[in-house]
């Protein structure tokens, strides 16, 4: 299922990223990698704020929906 419908405070595993390779290196280099544990920290109109490797990071929902997990 794609982020945008991961329920908030709960820990989740990236499955695949998807979109054109330059999205999927963007967002690796931010460290949304495959396998990696991410948690959606709050949700305001498609707009996810998650926890990834100890940071919080903001993403749009368009990002959002390329993180599958």
């Amino acid at each position: 299922m794609p982020l945008t419908m991961a329920k908030p405070k709960e820990t989740q595993i990236i499955r695949k990223i998807g979109g054109r390779e330059e999205t999927r290196k963007f967002l690796e280099g931010m460290g949304f990698i495959t396998g990696g544990e991410i948690t959606v920290v709050s949700q305001a109109a498609g707009n996810v704020i998650v926890s990834v490797k100890g940071s919080r990071i903001a993403i749009g929902k368009e990002m959002a929906d390329k993180i599958l997990v």
